[in-house]
């Protein structure tokens, strides 16, 4: 008895296997997390470092060089980024990709611990973040009131929003922008303090003096224990303002006669604004292995629960967050699943002709992707885009297989059987081709869930879901649709008027295309020679296409960057970015607009988003660049606009970012970069060009007279502690007022700081109590330095970012700068990658190392199959000319090689093979069975074959029509996979129908029993 016999004479049993599929599959499919791509962990650890007052140079040498050395040895870290300026070093140690970012951080932390020695102690404790590296948070919402300051609105926010956040499950961190943290500001005057004979380190002294948190502790007695609390700190400004600061005799001198105390920000160098009004936005963050969609829902339930407590006049309003494009881009997804099922089963109905007949297929679909479901949940998968556009492309796949049994038991029945044992001769006959179909199809997905990279980590689940959903359907199309068939499917003689003009209609064109096979083997080396050119054609165009990462996708959401000169201040940069955010709100589109100035205060950073896609005619690209034109009237300012990167793992900022690193100067590494944005501007192929490294950075040097400092008793100490109070903002203790804790920030008036000429008024005291201006012992020269220290894996370095042309591609621009960077550079010059181009040119090797997997996969399977080396070389003869098919919309423009269209490529291997499989196995069975010759049997199968084939292309050409005509969220990377697939099929299956009976012809193996009677003698007699 064959294997599908026992399901067509227990029906009951073939129901209930299906069921169970059916019932376990839909809770398994409950029980899947949704999210935007698959899990992955992208993570960048963070280390900053504050030395306040401490020159660029000093903060390298002893902040940033000792650190970065230490995270360098730890393990898993794939490159250390760090950039140094006055007062502040950070260090970006980004992880490989799925590297365990909690053993990491752990390792981290220790490598650190043991070079803390080593860190001046002035300098304040490393503060260690893990986030995922994204240049934009998931998420900013914005706080602005009519009524409350920028400090008190950041000073709420810091006592009532944060924490109630951080509790929400998958926050990473959560940041502030354009804050003001509230302190108590000393503005100190300088006149004054010296016309009391004090000195800036006294003022210092008295106020760390007087101003104590003690911890005086308890007195236990025999049966009692006291606690001692003494009264040795200031807990309100009134108090801080009456501290004495000098006593002589009866006259005291207090802090109210030598400053002016009160509550202000501890530094103005950063604002924001949300749609014209100023507010300060909480970016939030997710971990590494967050998932955004959860956190933004979580973070917006808790949100409304805490706006009924803000103070009045203070509102909230989310100005960003990558939900709305996730979620409409998996509503989009679905909609096309919906439409390409319905179009599947009319492509049905109009090929079987039948109601009745085409129940046995659909049945397949839902078995299938219910019980892919299954299998993605035993494997911890999840419902994402990826995943939703496998059950896409699982749609015209999964009915493959019960088409191929419907048809074959159909052929059975035009023969004159009954149905029943139609559908047992029809389905024993099928087992082989369904089952060497199936493998195959899953087999070539293989190589794709087991390459490495963002590639790998990206379309895993894609191709396993893809797999398990095909498996499946060979499983329900061998266990279900035979016995369907045999209840379903009517006598010959009972069939209707459109099934019998279906019938006919076939059977005419089964005719034709017989006798045109039969003229075309009569010139089959033509054929041979004219598929053998088309066979090679691929590669051409392979390389002459324009290439890739992925399609840049329309986010509904622009974002810029703004750069002025090195000597501006917030001031200046908050006018320009009014003058850009005036911009925005004149393009039609504009759904909002949100920008941050600062903490560099000559830098801005902001974004647009726009109205929903079906609200607008212009795509986001469009629109980025009629802007970039637009905002080209912004003068005295750089200003750049860009798209949110459109695959996870990026670090985000301009699409292409060459690293260039160096162990010579910044001087140096600056000459080299300019020569190089220079010939890149020359080229033509690029919109925007920006380098990060400036040598122009506004540096008052101050040299001091140390002879005529020692000749009266002044200490290079003395000197610099009078500079750093009276005009770095540093904090020299914290005060406790109303339960919290705010920094004390003495600082001269800002009167006092204008211009060098304030020099005149800061006083130093000398050994003979007599006090001399500061001017008296300093000569001053200005000078320019770099404005940051930009190193790479420890080396000197600078990031040159840009923007390519429209119609020029990453491949073309990275092309260029690596070719003028290996003929151009002098020697000891080398070169990275970061954001999106480092992904590009990570990934560019491991699509051709899958391709070359498939294809062997492939064979190997065929080969054990068909058990004969011969006959899946006949069977693959259509790969190479449905590539040519494929390529033919990416040689010509209107997509590119990308990681959406490689898989496509991939997945394209596996579907035409199908169709060789079919014809080749049915042809060997008939020189068995039959005893034709090669080109007798090739000419039968092919022919009796025709009506499955082109019913499983149409199937799925047609299906895959709504990623074709995709537009909305997503449109771009459901075109490139679908088109190449599409156009790949109507190719592949046209070459199959005609070259691969050719080659048949030419190298299959003879299966006739006269040659295998050897043999098999001799296998029997051992």
């Amino acid at each position: 008895m064959a294997f599908t016999d026992k399901f067509i004479k227990y029906p009951i049993l073939a129901f209930v296997f299906n069921i169970l599929i059916l019932v376990a599959g839909v809770i398994a499919a409950t029980q899947l997390p949704l999210r935007e791509y698959p899990a992955l962990e992208s993570t960048t650890i963070s280390v900053s470092t504050d030395y306040p007052g401490a020159s660029a140079e000093m903060m390298q040498g002893f902040v940033t060089t000792p650190i970065a050395q230490a995270i360098a040895s730890a393990s898993d870290v794939e490159y250390i980024h760090s950039d140094t300026v006055q007062g502040r070093s950070t260090i970006n140690a980004r992880l490989k990709l799925n590297a365990n970012s909690h053993q990491s951080m752990t390792e981290i932390m220790a490598k650190i611990d043991e070079v803390r020695f080593r860190i001046p102690k002035e300098a304040t404790d490393p503060v260690i973040i893990k986030t995922k590296g994204n240049a934009i948070s998931i998420m900013y919402i914005g706080f602005g009131s009519e009524d409350m300051s920028t400090p008190e609105i950041t000073d709420y926010i810091e006592r009532s929003i944060l924490p109630r956040l951080t509790s929400v499950e998958g926050i990473g961190s959560l940041g502030l922008a354009g804050d003001q943290t509230l302190s108590v500001r000393v503005w100190l005057d300088p006149v004054r303090i010296a016309a009391y004979g004090l000195s800036a380190s006294d003022v210092a002294q008295v106020l760390r003096q007087n101003n104590v948190q003690a911890a005086s502790g308890k007195i236990t007695s025999q049966f009692i224990t006291t606690y001692i609390n003494v009264d040795t700190s200031v807990d309100s400004l009134d108090d801080f303002r009456e501290m004495v600061v000098k006593s002589d005799g009866n006259n005291l001198v207090r802090v109210k006669d030598i400053a002016t105390v009160e509550f202000g920000a501890k530094n103005l160098d950063q604002s924001a604004r949300q749609n014209g009004r100023p507010v300060v936005f909480v970016a939030v963050n997710a971990s590494p292995t967050g998932n955004p969609l959860e956190v933004i829902a979580d973070v917006k339930t808790t949100l409304e629960s805490m706006e009924k407590d803000f103070p009045q006049g203070l509102t909230s309003e989310i100005a960003f967050d990558v939900s709305r494009f996730i979620s409409a881009s998996i509503e989009q997804v679905i909609e096309t699943l919906l439409e390409a099922i319905a179009i599947v089963v009319l492509v049905m109905y109009l090929f079987l002709g039948s109601i009745r007949s085409i129940l046995i297929p659909l049945v397949t679909i839902p078995l299938s992707i219910v019980g892919a479901a299954l299998l993605m949940w035993i494997c911890g998968f999840s419902i994402n885009l990826l995943t939703l556009l496998a059950m896409v492309l699982a749609i015209g796949l999964v009915v493959d297989d019960s088409i191929v049994v419907v048809e074959n038991v159909f052929r059975h029945i035009e023969a004159g059987e009954s149905p029943i044992r139609a559908s047992l001769f029809g389905a024993r006959e099928i087992v082989r081709p369904v089952i060497a179909m199936t493998i195959t199809l899953a087999a070539v997905f293989a190589p794709i869930g087991f390459l490495g990279g963002l590639t790998g980590s990206l379309f895993r689940e894609f191709a396993f879901a893809l797999a398990a959903a095909v498996l499946v359907s060979g499983i329900v199309a061998l266990t279900l649709s035979p016995m369907m068939a045999s209840y379903t499917l009517k006598p010959f003689t009972s069939r209707t008027w459109f099934a019998q003009f279906v019938d006919r209609q076939f059977f005419s064109l089964k005719n034709g295309y017989r006798s045109a096979l039969t003229k075309v083997l009569h010139y089959r080396f033509i054929v041979l020679i004219l598929a053998f050119m088309i066979s090679v054609a691929p590669v051409y165009m392979y390389r002459n296409s324009q290439h890739e990462l992925s399609p840049v996708e329309d986010q509904a959401t622009i974002l810029t960057a703004m750069k002025g000169p090195q000597h501006v201040n917030i001031d200046y940069t908050e006018s320009f970015s009014k003058r850009l955010e005036e911009k925005f709100r004149q393009v039609p589109e504009s759904n909002g607009t949100f920008i941050i100035n600062g903490p560099n205060v000559n830098e801005a950073f902001g974004g647009m988003t726009f109205t929903p896609w079906e609200r607008r005619e212009r795509k986001a690209s469009d629109i980025q660049q009629q802007l970039q034109m637009d905002v080209s009237d912004i003068e005295g300012q750089q200003v750049f606009i860009f798209p949110l990167p459109t695959l996870p793992a990026s670090t985000g900022g301009m699409p292409v970012q060459m690293v260039v690193s160096s162990s010579l100067s910044e001087q140096t590494i600056h000459d080299t970069v300019e020569a190089l944005k220079d010939a890149a501007i020359n080229s033509g192929l690029f919109m925007i060009l920006d380098s990060n490294l400036s040598i122009d950075k506004p540096v008052m040097l101050l040299d001091v007279d140390r002879d005529k400092a020692n000749k009266l008793g002044i200490r290079m100490q003395n000197i610099s502690d009078t500079l750093a109070i009276y005009i770095n903002e540093n904090y020299i203790n914290r005060i406790n007022i109303g339960g919290r804790t705010y920094e004390v920030i003495p600082q001269v008036a800002e009167k006092y700081r204008l211009t060098p000429s304030s020099f005149d008024d800061f006083y130093l005291n000398t050994d003979s109590g007599v006090q001399v201006p500061l001017s008296s012992v300093i000569s001053i020269r200005e000078t320019a330095e770099p404005n940051k220290l930009y190193q790479f894996n420890q080396l000197n370095s600078a990031t040159l970012g840009a923007i390519p042309a429209p119609g020029v591609s990453m491949g073309e621009a990275v092309g260029f700068l690596q070719r003028y960077a290996d003929s151009s550079f002098p020697d000891g010059f080398s070169y990275d990658w970061l954001g999106d181009s480092r992904q590009f040119v990570k990934e560019g090797n491991e699509i051709m190392i899958m391709f070359a997997l498939a294809i062997l996969v492939i064979y190997l399977t065929l080969a054990v199959q068909f058990e004969s080396l011969r006959d899946p070389i006949v069977i693959m003869m259509s790969v190479p000319l449905s590539l040519f098919g494929a390529l033919i919309p990416i040689y010509f423009g209107y997509t590119t090689i990308n990681i959406y269209t490689q898989i496509g490529l991939v997945t394209l291997i596996g579907l035409i093979s199908k169709h060789g499989i079919l014809i080749v196995e049915f042809a060997n069975q008939l020189q068995n069975n039959e005893k034709l010759s090669p080109k007798e049997s090739i000419i039968e199968a092919s022919s009796v074959r025709l009506r499955p084939i082109l019913m499983t292309t149409t199937a799925m050409v047609v299906g895959l029509l709504p990623l074709v005509t995709a537009s909305g969220a997503g449109a771009e990377s459901r075109f490139a996979l679908g088109v190449v697939i599409v156009v790949g099929m109507l190719f592949g299956t046209l070459f199959t129908l005609f070259a691969v009976p050719a080659f048949y012809t030419l190298v299959a193996s003879d299966h006739s029993q006269s040659e295998m009677i050897e043999r098999n003698l001799a296998l029997e007699g051992a």
